[in-house]
């Protein structure tokens, strides 16, 4: 997370907002809030210098949300000399009683944790709160046990609320200002008239933009990598997609792509995958028909994490093979985006509380003496979408829900057999067509369906069948944090059922998961 001090100085970067983490799970909705505002935004750790903060120089700094109270005992801190540096200072919660504290004033613990939605009230004027109050009131969501007692000298309660009587604070002459409750959160439903009046107080000039990230990438990357050539394992998914189409725009011909075919994609997707990018965009695409030799891996193997682990190694052994064929490889491009990083550097730091393993080929370019070239690692996944239309890529791609890395790999439960995936490829390209038909595939953030290690009995024509059951499953959900069941119309699950059955042999049984996460999680394994 200390990239930002070695960022090449470009136009793209000049006007930046830095936000410091104290371990609230909204930090991420702070930076992209921002980035849709069009200025580029960076999270770094409460704990970073002012050595560090004048080095980045930020056009303003935000103070996240935490979990602690400012008086624990270890309570994450800032150095004052950040109140002094001249730029707006927009705290949030934690980061408002974190102002008050340095400042002066007194955070005492509420009489009762409010967690909801609240109404606020307009209190004195503020050049934060500019239209943000209709009728001088408006919805807030709520996320705090301690609460402002007694304001710092020079700051005016902008807003209020029954729970909250300083609900925003603000000192408008030093550009200094705090607010209770989450403007990030798309539960306070005019958040964003705040966060933009903050950018406007620091100066930007909104230069963030899908077309200015490509043109500048595309010059990072020929000034990277010269005239070396570059290989990258193409997936078919967003990101890799992306980094593919952005590579071949800047290096062309020096782009190589290696397409492993586990026989673990979805129906035809080797074939699409081909068509978009080695036939429309003249991508050169090595693709390898490795199905057998991952089905053979997998034979006998029923523990998820046992299959999960196989399927990378395989990958990494395969990827490995083809990419040592090419002359000239100096170079590895991945398409990690801006959340591993944060991620990445959260272990180290210890700020972030929940690490997840990601697709990336950890440790590979390493072991092939490779450099690693990484495009796409200061974006986030809705802005590498908005980069991947800019560059043409079909939007029915770019807007595909989420695939999992070992593909189908873990959708069919307990041992992996290639008439299984077979199957399951035919009764998920039917539930899928019939989501895309009719309009639901866009609202429903995760759909497909998933093989049972099971048999149930059943009457097909005039006879007993005895065979496999398949499940549908589809959620809404903002952040994959947490997930609520897609509540189908039930014609169409009628409807999609009935296809599945009467068009893929071996099906006599479908059913449709209605488990939200918590307790379950998104993917059966």
């Amino acid at each position: 997370m200390s990239s930002a001090t070695h960022m090449p100085n470009h136009t793209l970067h000049a006007e930046k907002i830095l936000i410091l983490d104290f371990g609230s799970q909204y930090t991420q909705l702070i930076a992209r809030r921002v980035r849709e505002a069009h200025i580029y935004s960076e999270i770094h750790p409460w704990s970073i210098t002012l050595e560090e903060i004048l080095a980045f120089d930020p056009r303003g700094i935000i103070l996240s949300g935490g979990h602690q109270s400012v008086y624990d005992p270890n309570a994450p801190t800032v150095d004052k000399g950040l109140f002094e540096l001249g730029v707006p200072v927009l705290g949030i919660c934690y980061g408002m009683h974190l102002i008050t504290k340095l400042m002066g004033g007194e955070v005492t613990p509420a009489d009762k944790r409010e967690y909801g939605p609240a109404r606020v009230r307009a209190g004195e004027e503020s050049s934060l709160t500019h239209n943000f109050f209709i009728d001088g009131e408006t919805d807030v969501w709520m996320s705090h046990g301690d609460h402002v007692e007694k304001l710092p000298t020079g700051f005016v309660t902008s807003a209020a609320s029954d729970n909250a009587p300083i609900a925003a604070m603000s000192h408008n002459k030093r550009r200094i200002f705090g607010v209770q409750f989450h403007p990030e959160v798309n539960h306070t439903p005019r958040g964003e008239f705040l966060i933009e009046n903050f950018i406007e107080l620091c100066g930007c000039t909104r230069q963030w933009t899908p077309s200015h990230f490509v043109d500048y990438a595309i010059s990072q990357a020929r000034d990277q990598v010269g005239g070396d050539h570059v290989v990258l394992g193409l997936s078919g998914g967003v990101d890799s997609s992306v980094v593919a189409a952005l590579l071949h725009r800047a290096i062309g011909g020096q782009l190589t792509c290696v397409f492993v075919d586990n026989g673990l994609l979805r129906l035809n997707e080797g074939d699409e995958v081909m068509e978009t990018f080695a036939r429309h965009l003249g991508v050169k695409v090595i693709r390898v028909d490795a199905e057998d030799r991952f089905i053979s891996r997998l034979e006998g193997v029923t523990d998820p994490e046992k299959k999960r682990k196989i399927i990378g190694h395989t990958f990494i052994e395969v990827f490995e093979e083809e990419a040592n064929k090419i002359p000239g490889v100096k170079w590895l491009a991945q398409g990690t985006i801006y959340p591993d990083v944060i991620e990445s550097a959260g272990a180290k730091t210890g700020v972030a509380t929940a690490i997840k393993s990601h697709h990336n080929v950890g440790g590979l370019p390493e072991r092939m003496g490779l450099d690693l070239l990484e495009p796409l690692r200061e974006l986030f996944k809705d802005e590498v979408r908005q980069v991947g239309l800019e560059l043409g890529l079909p939007r029915r791609m770019i807007y595909r829900h989420p695939f999992p890395g070992p593909g189908l790999g873990v959708r069919i439960l307990g041992e992996v057999k290639k008439p299984f995936a077979d199957l399951l490829r035919r009764a998920d390209a039917i539930y899928l067509d019939e989501l895309y038909a009719t309009g639901h595939y866009g609202r429903i953030a995760q759909a497909f369906a998933v093989f049972l290690p099971v048999k149930s009995v059943g009457v097909m024509g005039d006879g007993r069948s005895y065979e496999h059951v398949v499940a549908l499953r589809a959620v809404e959900t903002k952040d994959y944090m947490t997930a609520s069941w897609y509540p189908m119309p039930y014609d169409l699950l009628s409807r999609i059922a009935n296809r599945i059955i009467n068009e893929v042999p071996g099906v006599n049984r479908v059913v449709y998961d209605i488990t939200s996460k918590p307790p379950g999680t998104i993917e059966w394994e």
